[in-house]
């Protein structure tokens, strides 16, 4: 659960994320994320002392990007599935059922906001940026969901280390080099239903880091094909050409 800046909403996510894994009889850890939050939200989690011991906290001091902080907890988390999700609040965890028994038939279980059986409340500018991104993501990629931004998404955790080993986003579009890399490594992806409420639109700093990202991803993907040459290589290393 990456958290940056989310003091006033953390615990309730948490807690609601713990209530939901215990009505599903999952034997259930979370992993926060504090991605260098300038509001207390680490302090926050310490102080409230929710969980039992089955909250694990890791922090550190700069912010690094949505992307550096899945990373992180994936790291930190101990369990056969890994699942993430946002730490505001905006995704209902009592899906949470559903996505592990996916996984029965699946390496991967992606949340979609388009998917029938979702139930999404959205600003309209919003439905339609995602939808646009959407079919960039589907042109430039090839990767075949239906959505890649939905804050859920399931992982067996073996298939999850594969992937995180080619893995170089660290900001904004984490998402769509993860299933790329996944696509590549011909892993089992399902899609999964959602039930979100979104509460604002993005900002136009963020719209533009998302397309550098995307165009990073394609250039990686498209024109040098580094993740292809890097599938069986353990430790790959990359020189990006611009550093952000």
């Amino acid at each position: 659960m990456p958290a940056y800046n989310e003091r006033s909403r953390i615990v309730e996510a948490v807690s609601r994320a713990l209530e939901a894994g215990s009505r599903a009889g999952l034997d259930t850890e979370v992993v926060v994320v504090d991605d260098g939050s300038t509001d207390g939200t680490g302090d926050v989690v310490e102080a409230a002392g929710v969980g039992g011991g089955r909250v694990r906290l890791v922090r550190y001091g700069v912010n690094m990007g949505k992307g550096y902080a899945v990373r992180r907890g994936v790291e930190a988390s101990t369990g056969d599935y890994v699942v993430f999700m946002d730490s505001d609040g905006e995704v209902d965890p009592e899906e949470l059922r559903r996505y592990v028994r996916g996984l029965g038939g699946s390496d991967v279980c992606v949340g979609s906001k388009w998917h029938p059986e979702s139930r999404v409340q959205a600003p309209v500018v919003r439905r339609m940026l995602s939808r646009v991104f959407h079919i960039l993501v589907r042109l430039l990629t090839g990767v075949q969901c239906s959505d890649t931004q939905a804050g859920m998404k399931a992982f067996r955790r073996d298939a999850l280390l594969r992937i995180a080993r080619l893995q170089l986003v660290k900001k904004y579009a984490f998402d769509v080099e993860l299933l790329a890399v996944a696509s590549l490594l011909k892993l089992r992806i399902r899609e999964m239903p959602v039930k979100i409420l979104l509460r604002s639109g993005f900002r136009r700093r963020e719209i533009m880091r998302m397309l550098v990202d995307l165009m990073g991803i394609v250039y990686r993907l498209r024109v040098i094909r580094w993740y292809q040459q890097n599938l069986k290589i353990q430790e790959p290393k990359y020189r990006p050409i611009i550093r952000l």
